[in-house]
């Protein structure tokens, strides 16, 4: 890997960690717990687009480890990162099936992963089902934030690229 494209990756993980921990920040719009705007979504689902699923995965990774460090839940990195995962395998199919103007799509599909993945785990630590409640508003919320994120990504992309 080159130093430059290094760079871009360690720059795209900044951004996103910022843009993570700055939302952290953001009062709770509606009162149900895991219902967040997802804005460090933005650079996963443009790294998806814009690089190899390797580095996608990197910028994924450490973002979700330095930003359970950083906002002081540790215990945070079991839910963040099977969420991810899900959300990371559904987007790499979905990439090879669409086209790029279906970027918001894919958004909105991982989200829905994402959602699937943090209950699917919320399940076996609790173990109990009556997590899976709160599945439906994850769902709705999932998608408008995917929707939100997507269409973000969708701009982006269409206005710049930065890989090599």
């Amino acid at each position: 890997m080159s130093v430059k494209k290094l760079t871009r990756l360690s720059l795209l993980t900044a951004i996103a960690l910022i843009i993570f921990i700055i939302e952290l920040r953001i009062p709770d719009i509606v009162p149900i717990p895991g219902v967040k705007l997802g804005l460090a979504n933005i650079v996963t689902v443009y790294a998806m687009y814009s690089y190899s699923p390797k580095e996608t995965l990197m910028i994924l990774s450490v973002r979700i480890l330095l930003g359970s460090v950083f906002s002081g839940n540790i215990s945070a990195i079991m839910y963040s990162l099977s969420g991810a995962l899900l959300c990371f395998c559904g987007m790499l199919v979905l990439k090879h099936i669409t086209d790029k103007k279906y970027i918001w799509l894919c958004s909105i599909i991982g989200a829905v992963l994402h959602n699937t993945g943090q209950i699917l785990t919320a399940i076996l630590v609790m173990k109990t089902t009556a997590v899976f409640t709160y599945f439906p508003f994850l769902i709705v919320s999932g998608c408008i934030a995917g929707a939100f994120t997507g269409i973000c990504t969708q701009v982006l992309i269409s206005r710049i690229n930065f890989t090599e």
